[in-house]
């Protein structure tokens, strides 16, 4: 039997209007029955359908965080939240080349990229672009990258970031792929390379975006498209995705969301997070979050509450954000439904 939320609900608002504190709970003996009863009101909503279907763009499945054993547990949360694809990030040669398995074990669920991160660009060879364009061609892979640049953390020299994103450019504009790309305080470099391939990409999606609402213009007069992930939550660049949200300078149409797991957890109860914002993460959204997420590994089933964030930030509904970035994911990367 499925409990309605005014249930939990009522129980939320009797607890404070009885200003029962954790103490005086205990001194009566009925802390651990409230809890247990709390926590069936809370697991009985999370079993509900999905009040959405959303598609994670952009998740690290083959790291380390996860394994063959788990995954399979991963899978199904995602799918009890609301994902309906989910798109693996190949990083490298190597990297693509588990993620290809791992679509083969879940086909038409699981989707993948094929590159190399600007991390690795240092162990890139003339032969890499040769692998990557025969991964590229499986019928799995939907994009090329994740490629670009990053001069925050600078693990492969500049120059050879340059060199090696050029190259990816060009195999995208070659196979007629969408391009997912990865950028950290290179916004203008990154730019540079991608204005030369004007009119010869197809879509351009700027992975996890962090930067200011002058580079995010750039890109969406480029014609690109915009991922956002559960950084959300610390964004505090003074023209930053928040205020961009909340000015609507991030239309919907041009909106994508990712987890980019097991990185970026949505932190909901962080004081960062306004008070308005966090009384609109639903009890579906926050269930996952809070009972299978961490700091340590964000999983695809936190997507509900990252989308919740936007719409709250965004004064949008929930739906509106889940359909419209749904819709522009299929899109792109040409997914397809039974």
């Amino acid at each position: 039997m499925h409990l309605p939320f005014t249930v939990e609900r009522w129980f939320r608002l009797s607890l404070f209007a009885c200003k029962l504190t954790r103490a005086n709970l205990t001194r009566v003996g009925r802390l651990k029955p409230l809890k247990k009863l709390f926590s069936s009101f809370r697991s009985s909503m999370a079993l509900r359908p999905a009040p959405y279907q959303l598609v994670d763009i952009g998740a690290n499945l083959t790291g380390h965080a996860f394994n063959n054993r788990d995954l399979e547990a991963v899978i199904g949360r995602a799918k009890e939240s609301g994902i309906c694809k989910i798109i693996v990030t190949g990083t490298s040669v190597e990297v693509t080349k588990e993620a290809m398995r791992l679509c083969r074990l879940y086909p038409g669920y699981l989707y993948f990229t094929a590159g190399t991160h600007p991390h690795d660009a240092k162990h890139f060879t003339p032969e890499c672009i040769d692998r990557l364009e025969e991964l590229a061609g499986q019928p799995e892979c939907v994009a090329i990258g994740e490629c670009g640049l990053d001069f925050n953390r600078m693990f492969s020299p500049r120059e050879t970031q340059l060199k090696v994103f050029d190259a990816q450019v060009q195999l995208a504009c070659k196979l007629k792929k969408p391009l997912f790309v990865h950028e950290r305080e290179a916004h203008e470099a990154l730019v540079d390379i991608l204005r030369k391939y004007d009119g010869q990409l197809r879509e351009v999606v700027i992975h996890c975006f962090t930067g200011t609402a002058e580079e995010a213009k750039t890109y969406l007069d480029m014609g690109f498209y915009i991922g956002l992930t559960g950084y959300l939550w610390k964004d505090t660049l003074e023209r930053g995705v928040k205020f961009m949200l909340r000015n609507r300078l991030l239309p919907l149409n041009r909106l994508l969301v990712e987890t980019d797991a097991p990185y970026m957890y949505p932190n909901i109860q962080a004081k960062k997070v306004c008070q308005d914002v966090r009384e609109k993460i639903s009890s579906h959204a926050s269930h996952f979050v809070l009972n299978h997420c961490s700091f340590q590994r964000n999983e695809p089933c936190s997507l509900p509450a990252t989308v919740e964030m936007i719409a709250a930030y965004g004064c949008f509904t929930p739906d509106e954000v889940a359909m419209r970035t749904t819709m522009n994911a299929v899109k792109i990367f040409g997914l397809t439904f039974d």
